[in-house]
């Protein structure tokens, strides 16, 4: 943890140092002495086992590794800026006073504090997650409340709860603490070295096939890699996208984009079926009609899903106005299921499917869909800027979606 966390102000000077090639300047710019700079630079070396400067008298000439990790430490100290200065305009209005003013007095400490807080509501629970005691959590927040000058948090009958204010820090600081994370990643790149965590937002149809692929096909050449697949609805795995916890989702794409700090890319499409257990009595029917399916009990995915939504469409002209007895899970075991033990019906992307088709367990009933195709890509947030390890995998990614939709 504080290997990715180091101190604010050494991170300045770390900046400072690599950008103008001298210790000397470096300490004048972040108001340290020489001494105190090259201590910092040398902590941080030990932290990465790197070699981040090239020292000749009184000049510096970064390495590779230097570089790397100086482009991530100037995006998150300027998202840190940016929160702060948000913070500042939330809380006070307009005639907030500049970021810049309070941003020299602001520690790490109080920083891990108050993001540990925001994610947890509350103190005691923070503390575990920071490994510190609560009161010193406690006031590390409050001090950090004082330098901003506005209101962070607020008790509630539950905890605490970010103002809008505090709301605007929290997530630019959960996007710096990403940043500084993925430098790890991009030093030891500069290395030679394919190492890291890739943290990938799953949605379901991509589970069955795309992302296996995917999966098997990167660790087989880079095995050190860790990848952590998130499986959640998708409004919890799009704040986990905003918030730095998941580099890129990868699954149905919503037209229109649900907020503009996103971009989305189509991969491939996918089209919809009605599946039924084998045996069901509309299996071996031809040219079903609305009211054939009307007739019997569904297992819906969660409203506002884009299957959700054509459904909806598709029903819409049902002589029965009003289905009943629906049951709505996300779950694809829950939905296997229910399929297999009753004469429910389900809409689904034949690919996730397949397996139980090929195996006579399911079938995909005759009625015409018409147009059922849906987007299926990546999403990521706007200014993200992938690790060599994590545009690797998305390269592997894409190559696995482009040998989809050939076949």
């Amino acid at each position: 943890m504080e290997s990715l966390l180091p101190n604010l102000r050494h991170l300045r000077a770390f900046c400072e140092a690599e950008g103008q090639r001298s210790i000397r300047r470096a300490a004048e710019t972040v108001g340290l002495t020489p001494s105190a700079v090259t201590q910092a630079i040398v902590k941080l070396e030990a932290a990465f086992g790197a070699a981040f400067f090239e020292r000749a008298g009184s000049s510096v000439a970064p390495t590779a590794a230097a570089r790397a990790y100086a482009v991530r430490v100037r995006r998150a100290l300027g998202l840190i800026e940016e929160g702060m200065g948000e913070s500042l305009r939330a809380g006070a209005g307009r005639v907030a006073r500049p970021a810049q003013e309070a941003l020299p007095s602001v520690t790490m400490t109080q920083l891990k504090a108050f993001v540990a807080a925001g994610t947890t509501s509350n103190f005691t629970l923070a503390a575990r997650l920071v490994g510190s005691s609560q009161p010193s959590v406690h006031r590390s927040t409050r001090e950090l409340e004082s330098i901003a000058g506005v209101l962070l948090y607020e008790k509630t009958t539950r905890g605490i709860a970010l103002t809008r204010a505090g709301q605007a820090l929290w997530q630019h600081l959960k996007l710096a603490f990403s940043e500084l994370g993925q430098g790890v990643a991009d030093v030891a790149a500069s290395q030679g070295q394919r190492v890291g965590t890739i943290v990938v937002g799953c949605m379901p149809l991509v589970r069955h096939f795309v992302l296996p692929e995917t999966i098997n096909a990167y660790c087989a050449r880079w095995p050190r890699t860790n990848i952590q697949v998130v499986d959640s609805p998708y409004r919890d795995l799009l704040h986990g996208l905003r918030h730095g916890d998941i580099d890129f989702l990868v699954g149905a794409l919503r037209h229109p984009p649900p907020v503009d700090d996103v971009l989305q890319e189509p991969l491939f499409s996918a089209a919809l079926c009605i599946a039924a257990r084998r045996g069901h009595p509309l299996a071996a029917r031809r040219k079903l009609t609305l009211h054939d399916l009307a007739s019997h009990p569904w297992v819906l995915p969660p409203a506002g899903t884009p299957t959700r939504q054509k459904f909806e469409r598709l029903m819409a002209d049902a002589p029965e106005a009003g289905l009943h007895g629906q049951v709505e899970s996300s779950s694809q075991i829950l939905v296997r299921g229910l399929l297999l033990g009753s004469d429910r019906l389900t809409l689904i992307s034949r690919q996730q499917v397949q397996f139980e088709i090929d195996a006579g367990q399911l079938v995909a009933l005759d009625f015409d869909m018409g147009d059922t195709l849906r987007e299926i890509g990546l999403t990521f947030r706007k200014d993200w800027r992938p690790t060599a390890v994590q545009m690797d995998f998305l390269q592997t990614l894409r190559g696995a979606a482009r040998h989809h939709a050939e076949i």
